[in-house]
């Protein structure tokens, strides 16, 4: 959606760039802006997961992983040659695995974590730079400044990595050729070797193997100077500096430090002056690149970022909807600061027609994101552009509480969106299981006669002796196929099948031209689409008059020709010829069907709907239709030309507003006006109901723990390969809720939504599905802002009460099922009428505040959760009333309990080892049943414990089970699937004598994640045994039990 010969000339100016002002966007640092900074939460990268805290081994039992990103950073500058200009950090490490100077499974592993995101604009190297910062700043350390623009190795460097037998003339020699002096040499290695161990495996000269590993210093995973004071103290550890190593000569780390005769060492014991050392060395060290090579300036989180911004043109072809999320820091603008944002578009010529509606729409804040340092809101953008008007570029105002505001228009330029390429997402679809794709695209017709191409991005693993993890960066260009012309727009289409099982991490653009102009669409996350095409439906008459014209006074055609047929576009000849309908000048009707005109009214404030009985949307509204629609409430407003909301009551914080203000035309009757953005045209009933003097219930956003027949099992990735849920889908963007998701999924076990609109059914979940906090399902759904919808790559999952995995598949009819009508909705006037009476009851008054004391339990503080467990394994709920009450009175017996993201409460004996204390304000929403008390926040708990409770003993892992069964391991799941993959199922009262007894018949058993059962005969590739403690998540019916944990399973094998 934007012309790259101008845009490029602006972004060439981003290096000399420097201060704190945004850089402009579109960026080249955009996608590892968001990699390194935009960590957990909305859209989380979750580069950070295999780090934090500092002590994660998912590298591998007893290796801190962040040392072990420290030293694939240092392996992979070490081959710089600063006489030759070449080597440095490049990536070449990923082909000289096997030269023998790089040992170790942890270059591998990492590298391996960094493939997930390597793509055209995230390169291997500024990945394994991005590394270095993340893992020193998870360990506490300084912030390390990060520049980006580093270029990929195409094959293995010269050997020349420093090894511990050198002598101390060749750790000088070494070090100068890599840029380094004397000086230099000793800060690095005393700021890599602050973190992790020296290992038997690679170093059996120097560590035996009855140990296994030790530590450089007294604490290998916290980024400190204690590497540096205990060596100066003398009582130092540092099996490089003292033990075995001296006798063979290996004593690297004495070597180096006494290069100087200590004299540089000494400098370091100020905790202070460490830190500013290690920040300037460390750089430096991330910063050795070839000659050649221009690195960008540090990068820094921008202040307000537009992303996933796209147009789509709607059935008809005579409207955009325009989608995406304005992400605002948070961590300078505080989210509670922020009454809305309202974002203003430019038509397609730059100026301010825009139809008959006005050039803005405004967001209320609906997710939160946090890095190591920043936390960021997203606001969710979703407007209706007439294509007649267009649109060219935007700006961002920010209204405060205070009543000040700011605009943000990209340093001037205002942020670019152009309409001559459109990817089309509803009529394009990627079946992931085999690759197979299809793209098509909306092609502006003032430029059709351009070449038009689809560019898939995709990675294909190498499957190479060299032992190489990162998969090749392959790109295929596929000419587009000209299909019908829908009015300013012809449809394009392209198939190819992505190839090496990754079709998930394919990029797609559509470009239209060549050389020196291209109009793009790019970069586009082939993982949106869904596995069905869809055909666009309805066409206008086809036009190459592109200048903006007004809504209101164009040839627009009436409804009742919007079926008529598509003009093809294989012909350039096609005649255009104007509707001689009339259009009728628009009016306010003061009567529709039994009810009377109100008033023009706003929405509620903080994103509450003002009428929020049901609601539909869809292209041919018209005042009689919402009429219909809402038959049986008192009250229903339209709203934006195609929004229909019902009622009994208006929400208290929706007020009156001037007539003038609901403006837009009907889109199914140019002659009427149904509302505006943010403006509801409202319609009292004049028949006397019972119900007219009833307050509609007040509802809060929250968990739903039930859904019909479903019980909510909590938030799920998607798989591997594949969806999670690969039985049925559809998607709404404007209708889902999770009681539509449930019914649509009826006869399936289970159903998960994603993503705001998308909805999955299935079975079983797929291969590499796996668990996730609970607040990285933090989108609103679509048709009802008081549910959680997934995110992105997010399940909201739902499981049928009472199902087993060998129920029944869905019946015929469950399987050929269809969206609901954008008519359904959740509730029906009836249950809203019953409903009112739960409103009655009166705010609580007083101060936000923590609270001391709940009942037995004091206050202990901010907690975080536990790294692939939860820090209390007890029991749990969830409710839309959650209070610290209510949780206290639920946990009562057990010695803790705590409240999270707003409306969960965990209960437990005991706090997992991996929980660790946080900083007050990381807990800071409040409670969803009461809004003076704070019930954590997002992967944080709000901790309470009782003193006087004596907690019962010790869950255990039982060396046999049934008789039959013997405890084997703990072991981890498989690299490229599941580690038991014969049968599953997953049960809120899971044990293991009932996972023994489902699993009769195999050779192993095992239990993960407290209430999963997986058999199986042998094991996944890449599933491999870890410390028996890992597994340390409790069963969810037997507390005494352990029952594996995240990515670790409890494995009983069965008597031979």
């Amino acid at each position: 959606m934007r012309t790259k010969a101008p845009l490029f000339a602006g972004l060439l100016s981003l290096a000399a760039r420097t201060g704190k002002a945004d850089p402009t966007w579109p960026a080249p640092t955009d996608q590892m802006e968001e990699i390194v900074f935009q960590l957990q939460g909305v859209d989380g990268s979750l580069f950070n997961d295999n780090i934090n805290p500092c002590n994660n081994e998912a590298a591998g039992p007893g290796r801190v992983t962040a040392s072990e990103w420290l030293r694939v950073a240092f392996h992979d500058m070490a081959t710089h040659n600063r006489f030759s200009g070449t080597g440095g950090l490049d990536g070449s490490l990923q082909f000289e695995l096997q030269n023998g100077e790089n040992t170790g499974p942890g270059h591998t592993t990492t590298l391996q974590f960094y493939s997930h995101y390597y793509s055209s604009r995230a390169s291997l190297a500024d990945l394994i730079a991005a590394g270095t910062y993340a893992s020193v700043r998870a360990c506490g350390g300084p912030v390390i400044p990060l520049r980006m623009g580093r270029v990929d190795a195409q094959g293995a460097g010269p050997q020349g990595v420093p090894q511990p037998q050198n002598s101390q003339f060749s750790f000088v020699q070494q070090f100068d050729r890599m840029t380094f002096s004397r000086t230099e040499m000793i800060q690095v290695v005393a700021c890599g070797h602050t973190l992790g161990s020296v290992h038997s495996a690679e170093f059996p000269q120097i560590i035996p193997a009855s140990e296994g590993q030790r530590g450089f210093d007294s604490t290998r995973a916290g980024y400190d100077n204690k590497v540096v004071t205990e060596y100066v103290a003398g009582n130092t550890t540092n099996p490089l500096v003292v033990g075995a190593a001296v006798g063979v000569g290996r004593h690297s780390d004495f070597k180096v430090f006494t290069a100087d005769s200590n004299v540089t060492i000494s400098t370091m014991t100020d905790p202070v002056v460490y830190n500013n050392v290690c920040r300037t060395v460390l750089q430096k060290m991330i910063d050795v690149v070839p000659t050649g090579v221009t690195l960008t300036e540090p990068i820094a989180p921008y202040t307000v970022k537009p992303q996933d911004m796209q147009l789509t043109l709607q059935p008809g072809g005579t409207n955009f909807l325009l989608t995406g999320k304005i992400r605002v820091r948070t961590t300078e603008i505080p989210g509670s600061t922020i009454t809305n944002l309202v974002l203003r578009w430019k038509d397609r010529a730059g100026g301010n027609n825009c139809g008959s509606g006005t050039c803005a729409t405004t967001a209320t804040l609906q997710g939160v994101a946090t890095g190591f340092d920043d936390a960021f809101a997203f606001f969710p953008i979703e407007a209706t552009i007439p294509v007649s008007a267009g649109i060219s570029s935007f700006t961002v105002t920010i209204n405060r509480n205070d009543g000040s505001s700011q605009t943000y228009d990209n340093n001037g330029n205002s942020y670019p969106l152009a309409d001559a390429v459109v990817l089309q997402k509803p009529q394009s679809c990627l079946l992931q299981t085999t690759g197979a794709l299809t793209v098509t695209a909306a092609i502006r017709n003032d430029i059709e006669d351009l070449p038009v191409n689809l560019v898939v991005e995709y990675l294909t693993p190498r499957g190479s002796s060299d032992g190489n993890p990162v998969p090749r960066l392959d790109t295929a260009t596929i000419a587009m196929t000209k299909g019908n012309c829908v009015g300013l727009y012809t449809l394009y289409t392209a198939s190819y099948t992505i190839t090496g099982g990754l079709s998930f991490n394919a990029r797609l653009t559509i470009n239209a031209g060549s050389g020196s102009t291209v109009y793009t669409d790019d970069f586009n996350k082939a993982s949106i689409l869904g596995g069905t095409c869809n055909t666009f439906t309805g066409g206008a008459t086809c036009s190459s008059d592109t200048a903006p014209t007004s809504v209101s006074s164009s040839s627009t055609p009436s409804s009742t020709s919007s079926t008529s047929s598509v003009a093809s576009s294989t012909s350039s000849s096609v005649s255009i010829t104007s509707s001689s309908t009339g259009v009728p000048t628009p009016t306010i009707k003061p009567t529709v069907a039994g009810y009377a005109f109100k008033d023009c009214w706003t929405e509620g404030s903080g994103g509450i709907r003002a009428l929020d009985g049901k609601s539909t949307a869809y292209d041919e509204m018209t005042l009689e239709s919402c009429a219909a629609d809402c038959d049986g409430f008192d009250l229903w407003g339209t709203e934006y030309g195609r929004e229909c909301y019902c009622g009994n009551s208006l929400h208290a914080s929706s007020s009156e507003a001037p007539v003038a203000d609901c403006n837009m035309l009907c889109a199914g009757d140019p002659g009427a006006f149904c509302g505006a953005g943010n403006r509801l045209q409202v319609y009292s009933t004049t028949a006397t109901r019972s119900t007219s003097s009833t307050p509609a219930p007040t509802q809060t956003l929250g968990i739903k723990p039930t859904v019909g027949a479903y019980t909510y099992v909590g938030c799920q990735t998607e798989a591997t390969v594949g969806r999670a849920l690969s039985g049925n889908s559809y998607a709404s963007g404007t209708a889902m809720t999770l009681e539509a998701c449930a019914a649509f999924c009826t006869g399936f076990k289970y159903f998960g939504t994603e993503y705001s609109a998308e909805c999955f059914c299935g079975n079983t979940l797929g291969a590499g599905s796996v668990s996730a906090p609970n607040g990285d399902c933090s989108m609103v759904c679509s048709g009802n802002q008081f549910e959680y919808c997934g995110a992105g790559n997010r399940l909201s999952l739902y499981s049928l009460t009472g199902s087993s995995s060998s129920s029944a598949g869905p019946s015929s009819a469950a399987t050929s099922s269809t969206p609901p009508a954008s008519s359904s909705s959740s509730s029906s006037p009836a249950s809203s009428s019953t409903s009112t009476s739960t409103s009655s009851s009166a705010a609580p008054t007083g101060t936000l505040s923590r609270v001391p004391t709940v009942s037995s339990f004091s206050y202990a503080g901010c907690w975080t959760e536990g790294t692939g467990s939860r820090a209390l394994t007890g029991k749990g709920t969830a409710s839309n009333d959650m209070t610290l009450e209510t949780c206290a009175a639920f946990c009562q017996g057990f010695k803790y309990f705590a409240t999270e993201y707003s409306a969960e409460c965990y209960c437990g004996n005991t706090l997992h080892s991996t929980s660790t204390e946080a900083s007050l304000s990381e807990c800071s929403m409040t409670c969803a049943g009461n809004p003076l008390q704070y019930c954590g926040g997002p992967n944080r708990i709000e901790l309470y414990e009782q003193d006087d409770v004596v907690a019962p003993p010790a869950p255990s892992q039982p060396t046999t089970v049934s008789t039959s069964w013997t405890f084997y391991n703990c072991m981890t799941e498989g690299s490229a699937g599941r580690a038991l993959g014969a049968e599953t199922y997953a049960s809120d009262t899971m044990t293991l004598e009932s996972c023994a007894a489902f699993c009769q018949g195999y050779a192993y058993f095992g239990t993960e994640y407290a209430r999963e059962c997986f058999c199986g005969n042998s094991f996944g590739t890449g599933s491999v045994a870890v410390s028996a403690g890992d597994c340390s998540m409790t069963c969810a019916g037997n507390a005494g039990n352990f029952c594996g944990a995240g990515n670790r399973l409890s494995v009983y094998a069965a008597a031979a």
